[in-house]
């Protein structure tokens, strides 16, 4: 059995690509990797990477992460400028012995040492997306509430299983911040005796459940994915609430070590893609009812379309 899996739609391309890799017999960090490379690269989504929506300076950092279930290796980045593959980077620091987890200057210290692509980020679709929304704020900047990272998990026909995480973050946050992608356990995890999960979300709230490694731990228990994805959300949405009088955007997907997949979300609009050995990659929506549960269904060729002409209009100041 083989599989991947990723939160939201943007990730389908990259989903496709390491579908096929992982149908060759290739390895999960190399399919992983390639996968959330090409979200990166795309111009249109404003969250990841090339394009990706800048902090309240005006400047785009990124943060990533990557986890190998076999030997719980890791790497991690945050908030570094201008280079174009922020994943390929902590994949890299998943190898070292010790400095796993590297921000800011000593994060392009290290990628430029090792001719890492450099590039400049701030492209000017995302120029405009900053000018309309500082006018739409009355001059007042703050953080917007746009935060979708692209997380996956994947498994190989070895039976690894791999994690990974890539995001700028909040537009308009604070230099230097870093949310939950490249915080192993909060962002993403990955054991390859159970599974795997990954988060996206308001970083500043996931990171209160360290919810993936909690996903991963529950499946460890005994429980399927699904049930797992849906306790750790209802719970840690249900404590911030009680403690903090709110919760912010909290989804999750998470697959086992059998190719087994689940979701959960406490917003609406949530969906993910998937593929596996017995699945073509998809787009499946998901619908959270009161009492926690969540059903997900195909997303029509309506709804993807839609998606792509809404993400490719042009900007209007």
């Amino acid at each position: 059995m083989y599989g991947i899996i990723a939160t939201w739609r943007m990730a389908k391309e990259g989903i496709e690509l390491a579908y096929d890799m992982l149908q060759k017999g290739e390895r999960a960090g190399s399919a992983i990797e390639t996968a959330i490379r090409a979200v990166e690269d795309f111009p249109y989504y404003k969250s990841v990477g090339y394009g990706g929506l800048p902090n309240e300076e005006q400047i785009v950092e990124l943060d990533a992460g990557y986890m190998d279930g076999d030997t719980m290796s890791v790497g991690a980045l945050g908030a570094i400028k201008d280079f174009s593959n922020p994943v390929s980077i902590a994949k890299k620091l998943s190898e070292e012995k010790v400095n796993n987890v590297l921000v800011g200057a000593g994060a392009e210290k290290y990628a430029r040492e090792r001719n890492f692509e450099e590039k400049e980020m701030l492209t000017d679709r995302a120029k405009a997306f900053y000018r309309k929304k500082k006018k739409e704020l009355d001059q007042e900047l703050r953080p917007y509430d746009g935060h979708d990272t692209v997380g996956m998990v994947c498994l190989d026909q070895s039976g690894t299983v791999t994690a990974a995480t890539s995001t700028s973050g909040l537009f308009m946050k604070r230099s230097g911040r870093v949310g939950d992608s490249p915080i192993v356990g909060s962002g993403f995890y990955a054991d390859s005796e159970v599974g795997g999960a990954t988060a996206t979300g308001l970083g500043e709230d996931l990171m209160k459940g360290c919810i993936s490694y909690e996903i991963v731990r529950l499946m460890k228990e005994g429980l399927k994915p699904q049930e797992a994805c849906e306790k750790a959300v209802s719970e840690l949405d249900k404590k911030l609430r009680e403690k903090r009088g709110e919760a912010g955007d909290l989804s999750v997907v998470a697959m086992n070590n059998q190719g087994e997949f689940g979701c959960a979300t406490n917003i609406a609009g949530f969906s993910f893609s998937v593929a596996t050995g017995e699945q073509e990659p998809i787009v499946y929506l998901v619908n959270r009812e009161e009492d926690g549960h969540c059903t997900f269904e195909e997303a029509s060729q309506e709804w993807l379309e839609e998606y792509m002409r809404v993400r490719m209009a042009p900007v209007e100041e």
